[in-house]
């Protein structure tokens, strides 16, 4: 079926809620996308629609809202959160009610007038050189239709799925992007007008664990520049900002000398430079765009000059729009934060550039990142040659040359260019000293392929037998039975888990590595408890995760994984406040800002608060395309156009999305 609701492969789940707040939804192991709608009762005004077929609204006041809609509302708000349902439109422009749960169809229709309304909404209808629409029924409304015909008309689609046809697409519309927005009758009032928001959701992740190689190797370092698992792969980031001058290109060599230093000690080669490079807001776009490009331009053909190979480059560029609006706030300008991008060009142009200075000089920068492999000094040696190598080096006890060897073979088989079973013909010993050697090999399978973590966690158990004690070894252990745990949504044996990450501690494990584990720990147990409604164990598990996380250093990844679980396990709310202060700087995680973004656009109040602003223009930074695809409909890739009802939010897409 092709419908921006039903998805059966995606298991789509539907929350309704009276007061615009956003259920919690379960964890669902193969949900992708989470469909929302949201609801409002029409008390007052007209309809905006071109035809209202008699449909009246029920009088603004408690007593006559429960007579006219009172049935209708306690179905809906007694409803299992299991229950979803939708619009879609066939091939053939015809509109179906679809659902899919038939007993709670049929209790919704209890009088001749109950029945069911489409509004249909166009984009048109938001263009930006049109005034905000009334906050009523937004389009055109198809001719209802009732209990009878409802109920007569209902067919199976598959099992579990049923549907009813409820009008046909006027043919005005064939070539527009359109919504169906849903109105509920109850004995001929509109009790329920419900717009569906196609919110992105995810499924929660464990706390970056890393594994033990030579020292601990998380796995967002094992990440390739396009985010796919990147194993065995001996290679490193190197982060730093270069200041510029007010219009000029170039930078002082003393700015860019650590570096320099670095990279004629390293052995290693770089790979790609990520330059994201900004200019301060004051003149024109055109210039900055200059000026940003060629100060990308200028670092590159630096750092270009340290090898031969071609460095691969990303270059992006934007003005500061971000820090500005975070610098001034609190001071004399923050009467700025009010006014669009063009005016304040315009204000700074005129007369306040110089007295900003102050802040403007320090937006003038470009942030790069150079990702670095590591020479390989085996290029012209085949695979075969390669395991020779490796056991004439195991041999003469050159351990050294060995893991070099190693992490070459490593990278081949990443790229697909040799066999993995290769790693069976190494010839090492089962000593103590050899030990680093059979603990990568057996990661590296894990790594190139998860499905075999089982047969890696059996492989480092029978190390830990041959040579107990292992403070890597064990380590290992307790990471992949913490990842099996999650894969399987299962805590077996959780005393004894408990008990083996804090015996950690013995073996001189960092005591923030242990904390990682029990956040881990208690992730699990939480979701274990909520499954067996033990609700009171559930929040004490949060808590302690609420409080043990301020203490290890985080990544950006590590907060969407917290925010994550919060969402599903705890509260939204706390799941933004977690992550709101990083979604303000520039270099924040790009999925970890639009997951922001994915919880709060459709929050009124947040987006009212003139700080929103900052972090829908920090995203539109870091991906313009992404940001304004969320005003698409849903069957366009986008959450719904709909949210440009919202005043805060259409200035921002009018002003950014229509170049």
């Amino acid at each position: 079926m092709n419908s921006p609701f039903f998805n059966l492969e995606y298991n789509l789940i539907s929350y309704y809620s009276e007061t615009f707040r956003i259920s919690n939804p379960p964890n669902q192991v193969k949900m992708k996308k989470l469909i929302i709608t949201i609801l409002f009762y029409v008390f007052t005004g007209t309809l905006y629609a071109q035809n209202d077929y008699g449909i009246e609204r029920p009088k603004p006041n408690e007593y006559e809202l429960d007579i006219s809609c009172g049935r209708m509302a306690k179905i809906f708000r007694n409803q299992s959160k299991e229950i979803a349902f939708g619009i879609r439109k066939d091939n053939k422009n015809n509109l179906f009610f679809q659902f899919n749960n038939n007993e709670w169809f049929q209790s919704l229709f209890k009088n001749p007038k109950d029945g069911i309304a489409v509004d249909v909404v166009t984009k048109d209808q938001f263009d930006c050189s049109f005034d905000v629409l009334p906050d009523e029924i937004r389009g055109e409304v198809i001719k209802p239709v009732f209990k009878n015909y409802l109920l007569e008309k209902v067919e199976k689609v598959q099992e579990g799925f049923y549907q009813v046809l409820v009008g046909e697409l006027p043919s005005k519309y064939y070539h527009k992007e359109v919504e169906y927005n849903i109105m509920m009758i109850n004995n001929g009032y509109l009790c329920r007008y419900q717009t569906t928001y196609n919110l992105q959701s995810f499924n929660y992740q464990l706390l970056d664990m890393g594994l033990y190689l030579d020292s601990i190797t998380y796995n967002q370092d094992f990440q390739q520049l396009d985010d796919i698992n990147q194993v065995g792969k001996k290679y490193k980031t190197l982060s730093f900002e270069i200041p510029f001058s007010k219009n000029k290109t170039s930078f002082s060599a003393n700015d860019i000398k650590p570096l320099y230093d670095s990279l004629r000690i390293t052995d290693f080669n770089i790979k790609q430079i990520n330059i994201k490079a900004y200019s301060s807001v004051e003149g024109t776009a055109k210039a900055n765009r200059i000026l940003q490009e060629r100060r990308g331009q200028s670092i590159i053909k630096a750092l270009q000059s340290f090898q031969k190979p071609t460095i691969k480059t990303v270059v992006s560029t934007s003005e500061n729009w971000v820090e500005f609006l975070n610098d001034i706030d609190g001071t004399e300008f923050e009467y700025l934060k009010d006014l669009s991008k063009a005016e304040i060009k315009n204000v700074l142009m005129k007369e306040e550039s110089a007295r900003l200075e102050e802040y403007l000089e320090k937006h003038r920068k470009a942030l790069i990142t150079l990702y670095l492999d590591k020479v390989d000094r085996f290029t012209e040696f085949s695979e075969n040659q390669l395991i020779k190598k490796f056991n004439e080096a195991i041999v003469s006890d050159n351990l050294r040359e060995a893991h070099r060897i190693q992490n070459t073979l490593f990278d081949r088989m990443k790229s697909q260019t040799v066999d993995p079973d290769l790693l069976f013909q190494m010839e090492i010993p089962k000593q103590q000293k050899y030990l680093d050697f059979f603990n990568a090999n057996s990661l590296f399978r894990y790594q190139l392929n998860e499905g075999n973590i089982l047969t890696s966690y059996y492989d480092l158990e029978e190390l830990n037998k041959l040579l107990p004690n292992n403070k890597k070894i064990l380590y290992n252990l307790v990471a992949l039975k913490l990842k099996m745990n999650h894969a399987f949504r299962s805590l077996p044996n959780k005393t004894e888990l408990l008990k083996r990450i804090n015996s950690l501690r013995d073996f001189e494990i960092k005591e923030s590595l242990v904390q990682r584990m029990l956040v881990n720990y208690h992730i699990q147990l939480a979701e274990e408890n909520m499954k067996k409604g033990r609700y009171t164990e559930k929040d004490a598990s949060v808590e302690f995760i609420l409080d043990a996380y301020k203490d290890i250093s985080l990544s950006d990844l590590d907060y969407l994984s917290l925010a994550q679980f919060l969402t599903y396990y705890y509260d939204r709310e706390t799941a933004i406040e977690l992550i709101q202060e990083k979604v303000t700087k520039i270099n924040v995680n790009k999925k970890l800002l639009f997951y922001y973004l994915n919880l709060t656009l459709i929050d009124n109040s947040r987006t009212e608060d003139p700080d929103y602003r900052t972090i829908m223009l920090n995203a539109i930074n870091i991906d313009e395309k992404r940001f304004c695809k969320i005003f698409n409909s849903s069957e366009k890739g986008g959450v719904t156009f709909q949210l440009l009802q919202d005043a805060y939010l259409r200035d921002t897409y009018c002003e950014n999305c229509l170049n």
